[in-house]
């Protein structure tokens, strides 16, 4: 039963210790958002300074990524996921212990916002490395699939609106101290990973930071699928990002006569899209067409947007927002399961990490060209562009790197692949 196979996960010990405890720490992330944004308020701070701390944790992130990457092919994952836990508890701990005793400063949440930022880099590569090795190639797909719903509920939903009832009823060091608790349950849990995993590496050789650096790279460039990908990624975000996070607003007050609590609601909308989206997904077997169906997933649910700078009911701008979120995070989900079947065990935290360095890198460009775009076109021509380029470069993407051949050519719907061979740039004879 599709229900079933959702959970089927569940079965081995290991990945319910891990998907409990990360389930307490990004619950934990989510009321971080809220408690970080009122402590700063609480010392004094405006939106310069709260820009400040937010830039930190996002320097720390994308400054650390393929760092985090090499040191989850290098490190056994285990242990550096427990470490970046032990390290969350360590900073969260102290700026609490700062803020209880009134010595709490701007700086101090900056610095601790930075060294998050860093845990994360490190984490979330180990963990797209670690699951390959507790789960059989089958169950990958529902796994992916329990993240992508938890993290919308968890981090953007369930966290805040916690966080928020209790910076209103006591005050924000408590709610700093309630992350605190989530990231020590969240390191006591990990500690009860076992040591075995169902596929234990051969040892690797020793070699320089910058040659496991070029090696990823390398795999990634020789690969047609997945640089395809990642270049459909990069180009989309820094077209869609922008106008989503910051021109939405403009849309909601002049399009809808809404205000802030109209935004929330939508943006709410987005990530209850995003959950079914992923949950459905875990509960499908994977598809044969499987590059195919990610790539039309990303393009036809890109295609709403191109109209959001024309509509002017509530409603319909909440169904194409719910479409966004729920055909982007079905497409991740078949994305992240795709690199844990199909890259090689050996290289996948590098992947990962370029992944993440790749869809985060032009993130904050697309912010920053989002205002004065709007200051010299209308809204709907940068919608309508937003919407439309998506597609374009998928259709583009399928071609280029042979997508529908190579889908074929290495199933994954049935039996168990094991990871392929080096791909040539003629195109790839091996398997996020």
């Amino acid at each position: 039963m599709p229900t079933l196979r959702a959970l089927r996960p569940f079965v081995h010990r290991d990945y319910r210790v891990l998907i409990a405890a990360l389930a307490i720490s990004i619950f934990g992330s989510g009321m971080w958002a809220v408690a970080m944004v009122y402590q700063v308020i609480a010392l004094g701070g405006g939106p310069l300074q709260l820009s400040m701390v937010a830039a930190a944790g996002s320097v720390g992130l994308v400054a650390f990524v393929l760092a985090g990457g090499i040191a989850a092919d290098r490190v056994p994952q285990r242990l550096l996921i427990i470490g970046v836990e032990g390290a969350n508890l360590a900073v969260i701990a102290a700026i609490t212990g700062l803020a209880m005793s009134g010595w709490l400063e701007l700086w101090h949440l900056a610095v601790g916002a930075f060294v998050l930022g860093v845990g994360a880099a490190f984490f979330f590569p180990a963990y797209s490395a670690i699951l390959p090795r507790i789960l059989p190639p089958t169950d990958l797909l529902a796994a992916n699939g329990m993240e992508g719903t938890m993290r919308p509920v968890l981090q953007q939903a369930a966290g805040p609106a916690v966080a928020g009832l209790v910076v209103a009823a006591l005050s924000p060091s408590y709610a700093v101290a309630g992350v605190a608790a989530c990231h020590l349950l969240a390191f006591l849990i990990l500690n009860m990973l076992g040591r075995n995993t169902l596929n234990t590496p051969a040892p690797a050789a020793k070699t320089t930071l910058l040659h496991d650096l070029r090696e990823g790279v390398t795999y990634t460039l020789r690969t047609p699928w997945l640089l395809w990908t990642l270049l459909w990624a990069c180009v989309s975000v820094l077209f869609m990002i922008g106008p989503i996070e910051v021109l939405i607003p403009f849309v909601v007050r002049d399009q809808l006569g809404g205000d802030a609590r109209m935004f929330g609601f939508l943006l709410a909308i987005m990530g209850v899209g995003g959950a079914i989206g992923s949950l459905v997904t875990a509960s499908l077997k994977l598809p044969r067409r499987y590059l195919t169906v990610m790539m039309a997933l990303w393009a036809v649910g890109a295609l709403p947007l191109a109209a959001v700078g024309l509509i002017q009911s509530f409603w319909v701008l909440a169904g194409a927002l719910f479409i966004f979120g729920a055909t982007g995070s079905a497409g991740m989900v078949l994305w992240g399961t795709l690199l844990q079947r199909r890259v090689p065990p050996h290289l996948l935290g590098r992947v990962s990490s370029l992944d993440f360095f790749v869809s985060l890198a032009l993130m904050p460009l697309s912010m920053a060209l989002a205002g004065p775009a709007a200051e010299v076109m209308p809204l709907w021509v940068i919608f309508l562009v937003a919407g439309a380029i998506g597609p374009v470069l998928a259709a583009v993407a399928m071609i280029a790197a042979k997508m529908p051949q190579d889908e074929l050519a290495h199933p994954l719907d049935h039996a168990p692949e094991e990871a392929e061979p080096e791909a040539t740039s003629a195109g790839p004879t091996l398997p996020k």
